[in-house]
């Protein structure tokens, strides 16, 4: 009798360890944190081709009409080689964005993820995470956790993908979408708009290789998950 008590006493801080790895991200039997999800790297990546396809290629069709006079991209830097080209490459990569991007948000919000790791967000905890970053004394030990200005980067950038998709809506389809393009302000104003989110984007683009060539490791979680 008192050997099953103990046997049962002894086995109860298993389970509970068990469940805290769980809660954790430990990779069953391995002992070994999983920082990333498999959905969540595939859906990463697939965000990130059709997103570069989408903006090199934006940038040869902006040269056709540059929607600020005398501001053009270099020619080197665009995916098509003339116009009709670029704009096969623009299409074929918003379908992608926009799948992708639905399964992504989709994915983050069933499985609670959005919530967990970008919230709560507070202004406070921008400033002084980003006075830290500046500093070199942000710390980056566990990648699983998100600082706060992370976290306000994701979610921009979020957003931000879904203006580029309505305001590229809003000029592609305009007659088809009336209320959309008179949401952006109309069409000249909806490809402004448009222009603006994709500066963004790369922003963030150049911010996100920065920052994960200063913590490789992080590069590394997002290809094998941990």
């Amino acid at each position: 009798m008192k050997t099953s008590t103990r046997a049962h006493v002894d086995a109860q801080p298993r389970g509970e360890n068990v469940s805290a790895g769980k809660a954790r991200g430990v990779t069953a039997g391995t002992g070994v944190d999983r920082v990333h999800p498999l959905w969540l790297r595939i859906t990463h990546w697939l965000n990130a081709l059709a997103a570069i396809v989408m903006v090199l290629s934006g940038w040869r069709i902006y040269d056709a009409s540059p929607v600020f006079k005398g501001f053009m991209i270099p020619l080197q830097l665009t995916l098509g080689g003339w116009l009709a080209g670029a704009l096969q490459w623009h299409f074929a990569a918003m379908w992608l964005l926009m799948a992708n991007g639905l399964v992504y948000l989709g994915l983050n919000l069933t499985t609670g993820r959005m919530f967990t790791k970008f919230f709560p967000l507070t202004l406070g905890a921008v400033f002084s995470d980003l006075f830290a970053a500046l500093t070199g004394r942000l710390h980056h030990n566990d990648l699983r956790r998100y600082n706060a200005v992370q976290k306000l980067a994701y979610l921009v950038v979020i957003v931000d993908l879904i203006v580029l998709v309505l305001s590229g809506l809003a000029i592609w389809k305009s007659v088809q979408f009336p209320s959309l393009r008179w949401l952006m302000g109309g069409y000249d104003t909806a490809r402004i708009v448009h222009f603006c989110a994709m500066a963004v984007l790369v922003a963030f683009f150049v911010v996100h290789v920065v920052m994960v060539a200063i913590v490789p490791r992080s590069l590394l979680a997002m290809l094998r998950g941990r």
